[in-house]
């Protein structure tokens, strides 16, 4: 009888035809942004940050302040204040360790951005550490349903061709990897920006130095792993 595969094993054996990724915790570190802002907010509006700031990762602003559900607050309102104050806010930002290098090994059309930040947000972010934003690029606007809803990491698929089921789905926060569990991809969690590892059945790495990339002629792509 043959052991079965885990999650984590098939993501460094299978071939897969794309890449896609989420920004914030995954390409990107802006922690320290997001909780300046947020942290912020929260105290203003009288929710305790600490246990607040470890459920927001992930989600669109609009989606967040939503959820809270505080009083007399506008939602679209309170979501455009915040994403003024992000957009006015890149210090500290950088890009995850290895993230640049990873990305150009990546053949053009096989990866792509999937983010609950706004364009101009994510855009301010990326060229803030340094990175080129992909020909296809989903943002919180491009989406009805935000994550844990798969429908952003479904478009992206889409415009890039390729079936949901033979992606790889980087992500960091719950909200992301529910989203890739819910599209059928194969998921890989990166672990840099949090204090606490994030419990789930997938691949998960610290930062990129931790994978290698084969590409085969046919363009498929298969991870292996630097660290065995």
């Amino acid at each position: 009888m043959h052991n079965k595969v885990t999650k984590a094993e098939a993501a460094l054996t299978r071939e897969h035809s794309a890449f896609l990724f989420d920004m914030d915790g995954t390409l990107v570190n802006s922690i320290a942004v997001v909780e300046r802002v947020w942290r912020e907010w929260a105290v203003a509006n009288g929710i305790e940050p600490n246990a607040f700031l470890n459920r927001i990762h992930g989600m669109r602003a609009s989606e967040v302040v939503r959820r809270e559900a505080v009083p007399g607050l506008d939602v679209d309102e309170q979501a455009a204040i915040l994403l003024q104050k992000e957009m006015d806010d890149v210090d500290g930002i950088v890009q995850i360790p290895g993230a640049a290098e990873f990305l150009k090994k990546l053949p053009v059309g096989t990866w792509a951005i999937v983010t609950s930040a706004a364009r101009a947000l994510a855009e301010r972010r990326l060229a803030a550490a340094g990175l080129t934003p992909p020909e296809v690029m989903i943002c919180a606007e491009d989406v009805v349903d935000g994550k844990p809803d798969p429908e952003g990491y479904k478009k992206a698929a889409v415009m890039l061709g390729i079936l949901p089921e033979n992606c790889v789905v980087f992500e960091d926060a719950p909200a992301g990897i529910q989203a890739g569990e819910r599209m059928g991809a194969t998921v890989v969690v990166i672990n840099t920006t949090h204090s606490h590892p994030i419990d789930a059945p997938h691949l998960s790495i610290g930062d990129y130095a931790e994978l290698g990339l084969i590409v085969s002629e046919d363009g498929k792509l298969k991870l292996t792993s630097s660290t065995t």
